[in-house]
């Protein structure tokens, strides 16, 4: 019985998923968070690009002076962040 129970440890503990119901739904809603998941970082990579392929040409070339310079700059960093963290937030949906 000791063994058993030592076995079953060692297999939680390495196992990636743990199923604590009977029957599928939990594999297919482990599996359907983990392409959300996936999507989002997708998503949430696709933005950080285009905020960065936009500003830092423009900054590196001084036509951000006009509009704030370093505070606008700021204003989109804070921007990207606000936006990934919101689009992450859908996760918990």
């Amino acid at each position: 019985m000791r063994h058993r129970r030592e076995g079953r440890e060692t297999a939680r503990s390495a196992a990636g998923l743990h199923l604590v119901r009977d029957g599928f739904e939990p594999i297919l809603i482990a599996r359907r968070l983990s392409r959300r998941t996936a999507l989002v970082i997708r998503e949430n990579l696709a933005w950080a690009f285009a905020y960065n392929a936009v500003l830092i040409p423009l900054a590196a070339f001084g036509l951000l002076e006009r509009f704030g310079g370093p505070v606008l700059a700021g204003a989109a960093m804070v921007l990207s962040s606000l936006t990934v963290g919101v689009n992450a937030l859908r996760l918990r949906r």
